[in-house]
């Protein structure tokens, strides 16, 4: 994979009548594979419950469609030599849903409260760094940082740190999750189990933005089910298409889907500080039990690229590592070693999102044949996610996608200031500590060369820890019917699909 550019796989006509009734109504319907988990976006863990934040909600900057640093709620920012201090200058006449103006005491109690670890929120960490957060005046803010953190504006891109407005929090504290109040082009209107519906901002502050009235989030976790809205119009956009069924679509001049690299990882932590995962060699077990290009044949049907490293290889400073091959007999004689002739038993807290849930039951077929025998408790996807972050899990399957930086993906995953159950926890399911230092020195090394041989190092050092069973990186595959435009040419996201935005337009 070289490119970010989307591949258009399919474009024929369909044998079913659409509906017009939504395109009349100039409502977006979105289908999707699981139900929200909430909208507060300093709380959020999944990658679905963001993309709908985000359409409420505006940060400081963001990722634009070419995934590039873009200015959003901030103009401009300067910042110190040594990277430890941050001036925003903020966009003026912006005001929240609720009415609340937009300024710099709305960004300080914005960052102070998603960075104060006594209210528990789970993007907490993406404010660590931050010493305190101080308003110059009503247009300018400054933040100060504990050290120096030359990829912090990179860092508050992410969606955990859009902005809140203060009043939603003063009246409903943590309740404000389902009472939802940003800047952005679209108005929290109702959110049930799994319906979210989202009405037009009428004072946004793009004029003549944005163009769709009214958009509605579905959660439908049956495929087939996803796949019908879409056929019939019922749905104008659908994420993902299962690789198994886009064959089911083939034939329609009404509906274009879409496969594209993405920075979209999917892989199995091994929780170090549960036996028998302090034994690596029974870490190293489970990565020759798995047959990734089985996989890659079989459940995606080609729509992955099997992982040989801890990061993605888009990425910058990614360096190709290789993977253990599929050898069952190898994977048997390493857990003998390790005092299991007999085959082990291991246990995985398991959601029960089909995407997830079908790779994992692969997962689990694969390593009965080298004598191990995983059982998965399967829960639902909220409980999933909220089960593993309490440190219950052995075996973790996790898919997520990450600012497109080394430093994100290695520190979130990868060093122990990020490991489940410490103040700072992030994603590190399995307690991995080989390289912290590496990745502590490469996010500060300004020579490239030499950040390049630290983020190398740093590679290496994990995957022969063997911290977890690298699986894939996953191509984006979605669908959408041809009277929808999304207003841009879509070149990547964090969400793994396209993002629908104040652009996005019916035909």
């Amino acid at each position: 994979m070289t490119s970010m550019f989307p591949r258009v796989l399919l474009a024929a006509s369909l044998a079913f009548g659409v509906s017009g009734a939504a395109h009349a109504a100039k409502d977006l319907v979105v289908g999707v594979p699981d139900n929200l988990t909430g909208l507060d976006p300093a709380d959020l863990n999944d990658n679905l419950s963001q993309s709908a934040a985000r359409l409420m909600f505006e940060g400081l900057y963001m990722l634009d469609e070419h995934m590039k640093l873009k200015p959003q709620l901030a103009e401009s920012y300067e910042a110190t030599e040594d990277a430890k201090e941050f001036t925003f200058h903020l966009r003026k006449g912006v005001t929240f849903h609720d009415g609340t103006p937009f300024n710099a005491a709305a960004v300080k109690a914005s960052f102070d409260r998603a960075g104060n670890p006594e209210n528990h929120l789970k993007r907490q960490s993406l404010f660590v760094m931050i010493d305190h957060t101080d308003v110059v005046d009503d247009a300018t803010v400054k933040v100060v940082l504990k050290y120096p953190f030359g990829a912090f504006v990179n860092d508050i891109a992410h969606p955990g740190a859009l902005i809140v407005s203060p009043k939603s929090v003063q009246e409903f504290g943590k309740e404000m999750t389902r009472h939802p109040s940003g800047t952005g082009p679209y108005q929290f209107v109702s959110w049930s189990a799994d319906t979210l519906k989202m009405k037009r901002n009428e004072h946004y502050w793009k004029p003549g933005l944005p163009k769709i009235d009214t958009i509605t989030y579905r959660g439908v976790p049956e495929n087939g089910a996803r796949i019908a809205m879409l056929q019939t119009g019922e749905a104008q956009f659908i994420f993902p298409v299962p690789p198994e069924m886009i064959k089911s679509l083939e034939g329609s001049s009404t509906i274009t889907v879409f496969d594209e690299p993405s920075i979209f990882i999917r892989y199995v932590a091994l929780n170090n500080m549960r036996k028998p995962f302090d034994d690596p060699r029974v870490r190293e077990a489970l990565n020759y039990a798995v047959d990734k290009q089985a996989f890659l044949k079989v459940v995606f049907s080609g729509h992955a690229d099997a992982m040989d490293s801890p990061m993605p290889p888009l990425l910058g400073f990614y360096q190709k590592q290789g993977s253990r091959p599929y050898d069952p007999a190898k994977a048997k004689a390493l857990l003998t070693e390790a005092g299991f002739p007999n085959g082990v038993t291991l246990k995985a807290i398991q959601t029960q999102s089909p995407s997830m849930l079908g790779v994992m039951q692969v997962v689990q077929a694969q390593l009965r044949r080298a004598g191990i025998n995983l059982e998965l408790e399967v829960v639902e996807h909220a409980t999933f996610h909220s089960m593993i972050r309490k440190d219950l899990g052995q075996v973790i399957e996790y898919s997520a996608a990450r600012f497109p930086v080394a430093d994100t993906y290695l520190t979130q995953f990868y060093h122990s200031r990020s490991s489940i159950g410490t103040p700072t926890a992030v994603t590190n399911f399995s307690h991995c500590n080989e390289a912290d230092q590496e990745i502590d020195s490469a996010a500060i090394e300004p020579n490239i060369e030499q950040k390049k041989k630290l983020w190398k190092l740093a590679q290496q050092k994990i995957m022969t820890k063997v911290c977890s069973v690298p699986l894939f990186e996953s191509l984006g595959v979605w669908a959408r019917r041809d009277d929808l435009a999304y207003g841009y040419k879509y070149e990547g996201s964090l969400s793994g699909g396209p993002v629908i935005n104040e652009m996005t337009q019916f035909k």
